[in-house]
């Protein structure tokens, strides 16, 4: 029975770790292998080994081998940085070297202006068709999330954040607006707004949408010929003022996009 229960709990975390960071799961195999030859009964000793492989993974081995499948970790620069430097540690930050290029370009474009990317996630390293969930679509290398820009109460714009995760603090519809929401939680879409759950912790909550510059930002990425689709809820188009045809509708059956922009190339 003991024996069979650290199977489990081996098969708990492998899957766990692969779901939450794609190579996890394998980093977890390689620490058992080590943590057997090396006979460590310490727990501190073991966590450090496991984060000492985890993050020499992902940090050294992962950003040399993406490449040769295509990927390439998202080029940080004075105004290109994730929203949390999780989804860098969780290789959640890899898009097609095309998908790079339109976030180089736009950021140029947006140098002089107080409007600056903060990114979400993106894709994992390896494999087309490999899920990023709790995302449907996040898994070939040519899809990222970005976050709203906002301002603070005097007005002025901050990269500052509603939620922890960069999610699931919405930007509700107003009353004389398309209300997309309604319309697909009534017709039974019961995971349209299951973001809320994933803020890890609401934060800043001075803070409120800078229309101008939330604007700036989705008209700087329309000019880019990589764009294909950028994906916001109904509402926000309206309220915003925008008409490009690039700007879609991602349907009911994904999730809500009134708490960050969705971007892909083709």
């Amino acid at each position: 029975m003991k024996t069979l229960f650290k199977l489990i709990k081996h098969l708990f975390l492998f899957l766990i770790l692969t779901v939450i960071t794609q190579v996890g799961g394998i980093v977890y195999l390689v620490f058992i292998s080590l943590k057997s030859r090396l006979q460590l009964k310490s727990k501190l000793k073991s966590l450090l080994l496991f984060i000492v492989l985890y993050l020499f993974t992902s940090l050294v081995i992962i950003p040399f081998s993406a490449p040769f499948f295509g990927r390439e970790p998202v080029l940080h620069q004075q105004n290109i940085k994730p929203t949390n430097y999780l989804t860098v540690l969780l290789n959640r930050n890899y898009v097609k070297p095309q998908l790079n290029k339109l976030l180089q370009k736009t950021a140029k474009e947006l140098k002089n202006t107080d409007v600056e990317i903060r990114y979400l996630d993106a894709n994992f390293p390896f494999i087309n068709k490999f899920p990023l969930l709790p995302h449907l679509s996040h898994n070939d290398g040519r899809k990222i999330d970005l976050s709203f820009v906002y301002q603070d109460t005097s007005g002025k714009i901050t990269t500052r954040q509603k939620s922890n995760s960069g999610y699931g603090v919405f930007e509700a519809p107003k009353n004389n607006e398309i209300n997309q929401i309604n319309t697909c939680l009534n017709k039974g879409y019961w995971q349209y707004s299951y973001a809320k759950y994933m803020t890890f912790g609401t934060i800043n909550s001075d803070l409120t949408l800078s229309e101008k510059g939330t604007k700036k930002l989705i008209q700087s990425l329309l000019k880019q010929s990589e764009t294909q689709k950028i994906f916001i809820e109904p509402h926000l188009k309206q309220r915003l003022h925008l008409t490009h045809k690039k700007i879609r509708y991602h349907g009911c059956k994904a999730v809500r996009h009134d708490d960050h922009i969705h971007l892909q190339i083709r």
